[in-house]
């Protein structure tokens, strides 16, 4: 593997993984979403197990999502100013640190209950808001760093493969872990995090290029802000999917759901939630051998509808099977809109401004998954759980019809000619 060497984009469908830097930056990615995939599963199981109340479940989004918003507001700048290298092993390392502090309370998890109550959980999980915050603008930024410009299209699409593959496996191990014990589970999760620090080591320091002039914070933030809100394409893609998202987090409710209505402990938990991503990996390598080009604009639209009718279904659903099937489309439609909108992202943001528009965009995305528990949660708590999954299921498919009348551009989108506008 030679990262000079020239290869055919059009044709190739295993075009990015032809530079062998992007190989350690996958299986880092696999290695840390997995662990993350993992804690989310404890820290939910474990909190349910608790408390026995969907709106705690609700709790935990919201606990990540406010540090995490805080944080994006200045974590862009940060990937813009610093080695983005050292930044994500900076926040790993520290990722490290408070995992171990998780499974220090799971080991002492009756006397930390009983006198503080759930308080160390969310704090542990404010604290994984602040991380998330940094590592979601350093990680998109590195990568424009690692594979040329004609190889972005499939890097979001091999990237987006590992990350739902290691979300298949993360939850799935949490699940049988649970049950031999919170502590088994949580030393399994450090593992897996300490294997991401040392992958990522492999990869060489790229200093940033030198600005023409200097900005105060203040200014580079509101720069960034700028860009992506007179980008219809990127405004358009980060808004469908952030109101998609905020109203179609079903997954939030799965502790409950798989205990009040399937009647099924942890093991069942872990499947269910590894199924979305299950079907989101199955639909990323068709999408590796034949992506989306001309039609891009109408697949998403027409994918994210769909994501919103297979919620449903599954808020309707009786038993294991029905639920996992339908938790395994609603992954499949929902990674043709995240292909399309990492590939609009790298496409049309020039590199100077990548970690302030990939912070934007975690504002967006990645906040609005946590916010997204927390409605669902609030709203399984006025409504129940199945009226909840529903209502959010029918709200995700209002929003796309909404969008396609206010973003033009995004819905006429065609990829390749993206592609030969912006080179």
């Amino acid at each position: 593997m030679k990262s000079s060497k020239q290869y055919d984009s059009d044709h190739d469908p295993f075009l990015a993984l032809r530079y062998r830097e992007f190989i350690y930056f996958l299986v880092n990615k696999f290695f840390l979403t997995i662990g993350i995939q993992m804690q989310n599963v404890i820290v939910g199981w474990q909190i349910y197990e608790w408390t026995h109340d969907v709106m705690a479940l609700g709790l935990i989004g919201l606990a990540e999502a406010i540090p995490f918003i805080i944080t994006s507001l200045f974590s862009g700048h940060v990937a813009d100013t610093f080695n983005r290298k050292k930044i994500i092993l900076f926040f790993t390392g520290l990722f490290i640190l408070m995992t171990v502090g998780l499974l220090f309370l799971s080991m002492h998890a009756t006397t930390v209950f009983e006198s503080y109550g759930t308080l160390p959980i969310y704090a542990a999980v404010c604290l994984v808001g602040v991380i998330r915050g940094f590592l979601s603008a350093a990680f998109p930024s590195i990568l424009s760093q690692i594979v040329p410009r004609k190889a972005y299209g499939n890097a979001a699409t091999w990237n987006s493969s590992v990350w739902h593959i290691a979300s298949v496996v993360g939850p799935a191990f949490a699940g049988l872990l649970i049950a031999i014990g919170y502590s088994t589970a949580y030393f399994v999760d450090l593992f897996f995090i300490v294997l991401s620090f040392v992958a990522f080591l492999f990869i060489a320091n790229r200093p940033l290029e030198v600005k023409k002039q200097t900005e105060t914070m203040y200014e580079s933030i509101r720069a960034g802000i700028h860009f992506v809100f007179s980008n219809q394409l990127i405004l358009g893609a980060l808004s469908l999917d952030l109101f998609a998202v905020l109203f179609g987090g079903a997954v939030a409710l799965l502790p409950a759901f798989s205990d009040r209505i399937l009647h099924m402990g942890s093991v069942e938990l872990g499947f269910l939630r590894a199924a979305p991503a299950m079907g989101a990996t199955i639909m990323a390598l068709v999408i590796a051998y034949r992506p989306i080009g001309k039609k891009a604009g109408k697949s998403l639209f027409i994918s994210v509808a769909a994501f919103g009718g297979t919620t449903i279904l599954f808020g309707l659903s009786d038993s294991f099977v029905a639920a996992f099937v339908c938790l395994l489309l609603t992954g499949a439609f929902d990674n043709v809109s995240v292909v399309i909108r990492h590939t609009i992202l790298q496409l049309s943001t020039p590199d100077h401004m990548r970690g302030r528009v990939s912070a934007v965009n975690g504002i967006f995305i990645g906040s609005s998954n946590e916010i997204g528990s927390f409605e669902s949660g609030l709203t399984a708590d006025i409504m129940g759980i199945r009226r909840a999954i529903v209502f959010g299921g029918i709200m995700t498919v209002l929003v796309v019809a909404t969008t396609a009348r206010m973003a033009p551009k995004l819905r006429k989108l065609d990829m390749k000619e993206l592609e030969e506008q912006m080179a």
